[in-house]
């Protein structure tokens, strides 16, 4: 039995006489005739071919249209601070200074014309490499009740103080101890100061803010910025205090006044995260499914055109 197969057609025609199944036009009724067993269980694997076929197009159609939704993003939803030119931002006028918070790593040193007035002071650790001894200075943790603990001082509270604020207050403790010639110097750096940023951005991660300033939207450019899947107008930020409460916020970057808000600038340990929007969730949610069925329809065809070539011969 010969089997001539055509996309463009859609009704299946018996002949009689040479017993070959083929095609015709949607214009003409199709002639089915049932005499045997064998012809009637070919016409079916026919008819099952063709409704894997379309089932296959059909997603196909479906999964172009997802891609075309995705491309179609609205530049209403991408530009950052759309409204700036009617925003007063009088309010965020003043210099961003981080406080420190517990678990913050201090890098604390003190400073003397006299290099042996400040040694008492300054926390030293050995290293030895290649026959070669020296000496860097430690850094200082500071605890839960937000604490250190100073050389020759104790422990010194520096938890919600400025890093000019701690630098004074070294100072002034250290004082008594030296020379009325001396004028230590005294620097203070959070070594620990970085933020986490992940989600829809291109590179997500956990940034260090070395100047001790940062804005959200500077973490965002260290991260790579937002892809065309995220979310402009509900970022979250998740921000913990010096007594361990974290509290959450949602950013919206389209909207200027944002600029006035406390939340401009990072914090210690800030989590930032990025919402994907609803054509990257949907697209997320039918990408498995999706994948799934054009294997099981794609395996299908392909055990139906098995047998048909089986069949032909």
């Amino acid at each position: 039995m010969i089997f001539r197969i055509s996309l463009t057609f859609d009704y299946i025609c018996l002949n009689k006489n040479a017993y070959d199944l083929w095609f015709i036009n949607k214009s003409y009724k199709p002639f089915v005739s049932i005499k045997n067993n064998r012809i009637f269980a070919n016409k079916l694997i026919v008819q099952f071919f063709f409704i894997m076929k379309r089932l296959f197009l059909n997603l196909i159609a479906l999964v172009a249209i997802i891609v075309m939704l995705d491309s179609c993003s609205s530049a209403k939803h991408v530009a950052y601070f759309q409204n700036i030119d009617s925003v007063d931002l009088t309010a965020s006028r003043g210099l961003y200074d981080a406080k420190i918070m517990p678990k913050d790593m201090l890098s604390i040193i003190v400073n003397t014309t006299n290099p042996d007035a400040a040694r008492p002071f300054n926390l030293y650790s050995a290293s030895a490499g290649a026959g070669l001894s020296s000496e860097s200075t430690q850094g200082y943790l500071v605890d839960n009740s937000g604490n250190i603990n100073f050389p020759v001082i104790g422990k010194i509270h520096v938890s919600g103080l400025t890093k000019g604020q701690c630098e004074d207050l070294i100072r002034e403790k250290i004082m008594p101890y030296m020379s009325g010639s001396e004028n230590p110097v005294v620097t203070v750096r959070m070594s620990s100061f970085r933020v986490t940023v992940s989600g829809e951005v291109n590179s997500p991660g956990v940034i260090p803010v070395n100047a001790e300033k940062m804005s959200v939207i500077e973490a965002l450019a260290q991260a790579g910025d937002l892809t065309i899947y995220g979310r402009r107008d509900n970022v979250l930020l998740i921000r913990e205090n010096e007594y361990g409460e974290k509290s959450k916020v949602r950013i919206n970057l389209n909207d200027a006044n944002f600029i006035n808000s406390p939340y401009y600038y990072v914090q210690q340990n800030d989590i930032i995260y990025v919402q994907p929007n609803k054509v990257r969730a949907k697209a997320s949610s039918i990408g498995t499914s999706t994948t799934l069925w054009l294997s099981g329809v794609s395996i299908l065809t392909s055990l139906a055109s098995l047998v048909i070539n089986i069949l032909r011969n």
